[in-house]
């Protein structure tokens, strides 16, 4: 058996366990399966709140943006994690950390991930199973390992190997790198907020839709075309992980809006027709009116979520 059979073969035994765990929840969001807690209520309705440096200058602030969208997008990882939906942001929720992080074969305790998993990556997999604990992206910078000095290129060489050898991504663009490893720098201990916790919100999750869209038509005007289609991409994902809380009886009207929007989007990667563009900015304002009057009968209400069986 090859390095690359093993890894499918190792993730297909990880999906099992998600999936068919006696203790699995039966809930359709995906990241309820990869959460060991004592209250996945809790877990999936509020997440650590993001310790993000404001940039002075308007290039800076729109790269930090473009990378916050795509540290945010499983299709930036690729590979075995897209197709079960891990992103960047799934062990460092909100660019933070997730104590309760516990996926099959990557995970110890709770917390931990093994970085050298053969479960996702064929490059760096060794056959050890050595998880370490995931650190808080805009925690102590005295416990960060990676230098973030921005004279440097340690962070964007270290990102760099995550997406393409830790999880066999296919290789981001240059702007999409460098706006990652710019998102990561500004995550600071002393931009951290007091409030320690927020919720998760639809208007929220909205909002990256919207950054996300306008950002990508930038990216299209300038030429770079690649980076344009990982922003759409990272869009689509969104309103995806929407989806998954609208799966309830009563919201087919609304699963209905997002395959819309997700369809429109889709035409817009492979087209960049005018006609797109402009379906796009004149159905959206109103299905995101609708979606948001929905949101009190969805999974993003815990009490809602707390009914689940």
């Amino acid at each position: 058996m090859d390095r690359g059979q093993g890894s499918a073969r190792l993730l297909g035994l990880a999906l099992l366990l998600l999936l068919g765990a006696a203790d699995a929840p039966q809930l359709p969001i995906r990241e309820a399966r990869w959460l060991k807690t004592p209250d996945l209520v809790v877990d999936l309705t509020t997440q650590p709140t993001e310790c993000l440096a404001v940039q002075k200058k308007a290039a800076q602030r729109q790269s930090v943006e473009v990378g916050r969208v795509l540290f945010r997008s499983p299709l930036l990882l690729g590979g075995q994690a897209a197709r079960v939906g891990l992103s960047c942001s799934s062990c460092h929720r909100n660019g933070r950390s997730n104590p309760h992080f516990h996926f099959p074969g990557i995970s110890g305790e709770p917390g931990t991930a093994d970085v050298t998993a053969s479960i996702m990556s064929s490059h760096r997999g060794d056959d050890i199973f050595n998880p370490k604990p995931i650190p808080d992206l805009g925690g102590d910078p005295a416990k960060l390992i990676i230098s973030r000095d921005p004279a440097k290129d340690d962070l964007s060489k270290f990102i760099h190997g995550l997406i393409t050898q830790e999880f066999d991504g296919a290789e981001p663009s240059p702007a999409a790198l460098a706006s990652i490893a710019d998102y990561v720098r500004a995550l600071k201990q002393a931009a951290c907020p007091k409030n320690m916790n927020e919720p998760i919100s639809l208007s929220a999750r909205l909002h990256d839709v919207d950054s996300a869209v306008e950002l990508a038509q930038q990216f299209y005007r300038s030429g770079d075309a690649a980076t344009g289609r990982d922003l759409l991409s990272a869009a689509r994902s969104t309103l995806g992980a929407i989806d998954e809380r609208f799966q309830l009886a009563g919201l087919d009207e609304s699963r209905a809006e997002l395959g819309s929007a997700s369809t429109t989007l889709f035409q817009l990667q492979e087209t960049q027709s005018a006609t797109a563009w402009r379906r796009w900015r004149n159905d959206w304002p109103q299905r995101k009116q609708r979606l948001l009057a929905a949101e009190p009968r969805s999974l993003f209400n815990p009490t809602v979520l707390r009914k689940m069986p």
